[in-house]
């Protein structure tokens, strides 16, 4: 198997924790995120609505010049996507293809419909690296079209007014520290422990689908009303969201008194989450199957 690059401890951005942090880290794991560099444009959604399907078999503009891709061994707990230095690919560790479309459309888990039992159950390494570097919006690119070409995936959206949470100012203010107005090729936000987590140079665009993935239980996703326009720093920890079944007790006494997400936006950023209706796209799974090793 392709060896992966991995970074020193203190830059790694994978979803894993160590065997100190729970008594049942297992649990925790689970709740972790997905991240992937931010991109300012907008997913390929195409024209909306079930007879449009995504058009993904065509001849691809953009493609890594290498893409590796193999099975997770199964003992591996935790992954993630991270990018290259400098503009030059992606790292995947131990990723479901339902997360890494996740990731790369930034489209809430609840959100993706269909799709064979293993599209969300089996994970996959990938090493994918581009001939040069590139702009984020193209490494996008890249990575769809890899999906697209390596795994199948053909999927079309259905559209409906539905509810949605908006993101807005709290009357309190805002806590963020605003950091310019055009981010970087790193990870905006990344775990500093279980349920912490520490935002550099964060598009609200990117908070927005941070937080439908940390409250995987509410398929409602997070629309942004804030008028806010740069990119902020902030640090954000909170109680995690439980499994069904999981108890409280389960979590160290240090988190057992942490703030649910929702008092953590405001007591700790200054928003605010407020129900609303809007528009919610599914997004249905056509077709999807499993790569050939290389």
């Amino acid at each position: 198997m392709l060896a992966l690059r991995m970074n020193p401890a203190p830059t790694r951005y994978w979803t894993s924790m160590s065997s100190t942090a729970l008594p049942a880290a297992a649990v925790l794991i689970t709740l972790g995120s997905f991240y992937a560099a931010p991109s300012l444009a907008q997913s390929q959604t195409g024209e909306t609505g079930a007879t449009n399907p995504h058009v993904q078999g065509q001849r691809p503009l953009l493609t890594f010049e290498v893409a590796a891709i193999h099975p997770s061994k199964p003992e591996v707990n935790g992954g993630g996507i991270k990018p290259l230095p400098n503009g030059t690919g992606y790292i995947v560790q131990n990723m479901k293809v339902k997360s890494m479309m996740t990731a790369i459309y930034r489209i809430p888990a609840g959100r993706i419909q269909g799709g064979p039992d293993w599209f969300g159950t089996a994970g996959f390494d990938v090493e994918a690296k581009a001939d040069r570097a590139y702009g984020l919006d193209e490494l996008h690119t890249m990575f769809k079209n890899l999906l697209a070409d390596r795994f199948g995936l053909k999927f079309y959206t259905e559209t409906k007014q539905g509810p949605v949470y908006e993101l807005i100012l709290d009357r309190s203010g805002m806590k963020m520290k605003a950091d310019g107005d055009v981010g970087n090729l790193n990870i905006p936000i990344i775990p500093n422990g279980p349920a912490e987590f520490v935002g550099t140079k964060v598009p609200i665009s990117y908070l927005c689908w941070f937080l439908g993935q940390q409250m995987r239980s509410d398929p409602r996703p997070v629309i942004d009303k804030t008028g806010l326009t740069q990119v902020y720093d902030f640090r954000l920890d909170f109680m995690p969201e439980l499994p069904p079944g999981v108890s409280i007790d389960a979590l160290p006494p240090e988190m057992q008194n942490r703030p649910k997400i929702q008092d953590a936006l405001r007591e700790q950023l200054g928003l605010r989450l407020e129900s609303g209706k809007g528009p919610v796209e599914d997004y249905v799974i056509d077709h999807v199957e499993k790569p050939s090793e290389n």
